[in-house]
């Protein structure tokens, strides 16, 4: 077959650039807040993105403190413009990201707060150690501080003596998933 491992070296190559295309950074308004860790962005272009904020993982639905960290989410992103670092996406099809917003109380400054670190620190997320590999070191220890401060000062759900990560809730018999689904 003549010229068969150049064409598939070329298809390889189509590939990956397509797929490098496919995840990237979205720069656009959050049009919806679904969780504490999940939000729909409408980039420049008015395509509508689901975006899972990386590194951490919230309260269920239906799970104590679920509404809450929806509400933290929602008081830093909710209308505002955001900028998304993503790379990849989730088996549900999400965009995964770090997003960056303006905070709410500085009108001059630009988009230099990272809402998923916000929500672990405030209590309303934990730090998805699963995937650690797949954050920064830099981030690592920022988002595994977090926490640790926010357990120690009992803030959000750290508060309830017993919490229950979202990843052994989503275990229990008669969970369905709910907010993954694309």
């Amino acid at each position: 077959m003549a010229g068969g491992p150049r064409v598939m070296i070329r298809t390889l190559l189509v590939l990956l650039l397509f797929c490098s295309l496919a995840h990237a950074d979205i720069t656009g308004k959050v049009v919806a807040v679904i969780d504490g860790d999940t939000i729909k962005v409408l980039d420049t272009d008015n395509n509508e993105h689901k975006v899972r904020l990386a590194g951490i993982d919230a309260p269920e639905q239906g799970q104590p403190y679920s509404n809450a960290s929806r509400k933290h989410l929602s008081s830093l992103v909710a209308g505002k413009d955001v900028f998304v670092e993503s790379s990849k996406q989730d088996i549900y099809g999400r965009d995964l990201g770090k997003v960056w917003v303006r905070p709410p109380d500085c009108a001059g400054c630009g988009k230099n707060l990272d809402a998923n670190y916000a929500q672990v620190l405030a209590g309303m997320a934990w730090w998805y150690r699963f995937y650690a590999r797949e954050q920064s070191p830099e981030d690592r220890g920022r988002y595994e501080s977090a926490e640790d401060e926010a357990r120690a000062r009992g803030w959000g759900l750290w508060a309830d003596p017993h919490p229950i990560n979202p990843y052994d809730w989503r275990k229990t018999p008669g969970y369905k998933h709910g907010n993954e689904e694309p």
